[in-house]
């Protein structure tokens, strides 16, 4: 049997429409066909995440990559464990735009082929919020109860319990837990 593609395309677009009406109902929002269109929570489920972590269709994941309980993985995150693995606890947010690498080929360019790029895992513990656009280099441990400002580049360990801001990533406040359990954010330099 032949598909006719226009016919094709049209039964998309027809989804679709339907999908972001429904959307834009129930939650106000309008996404991208692969992220109105597909289920966050069924892909993490392929994926072998922890139960009830969800990641957007248009996140990419490459390697041995380990993700969670509960944990959110944003839209057009990359989680490229290629080379080594990325792990990534529960009850984490890694929101939209974070890029996680075990890899890259820096020193490989700057020496014309003569040196191997850098590898090494990644290691994201519980309860951590990385900020939109944030880069995380290979080798990185970052701790739990940890937040990471956005558009951060995290190129050394991160201490559990700190807020991180900037490029390179420094400490600029900690995350501070009641006997309640409940958290507050204090910055240096001024009251949280």
């Amino acid at each position: 049997m032949s598909l006719d593609p226009s016919a094709v395309m049209e039964a998309l677009r027809a989804a679709y429409l339907s999908r972001e009406e429904e959307l834009r109902a129930r939650f106000a929002r309008s996404l991208p066909f692969q992220d109105a269109m597909f289920d966050r929570w069924e892909r993490a489920r392929r994926l072998g995440f922890g139960e009830g972590a969800s990641i957007y269709n248009s996140a990419a994941v490459f390697g041995d990559v380990t993700v969670g309980p509960a944990s959110w993985i944003g839209p057009n995150v990359v989680l490229d464990g290629s080379a080594a693995p990325v792990a990534i606890g529960r009850y984490c947010s890694i929101s939209a735009g974070a890029m996680v690498f075990t890899h890259d080929t820096v020193l490989w360019a700057v020496s014309g082929g003569r040196q191997r790029g850098r590898t090494g895992p990644v290691t994201i513990a519980d309860n951590v919020y990385v900020g939109s656009q944030c880069v995380i280099v290979p080798g990185v441990t970052i701790g739990s109860r940890v937040v990471v400002a956005a558009n951060s580049l995290v190129n050394r360990p991160v201490a559990e319990g700190t807020i991180v801001a900037g490029t390179p990533a420094r400490e600029i406040g900690r995350v501070v837990v009641g006997d309640d359990g409940a958290c507050s954010l204090v910055y240096h330099g001024r009251d949280g």
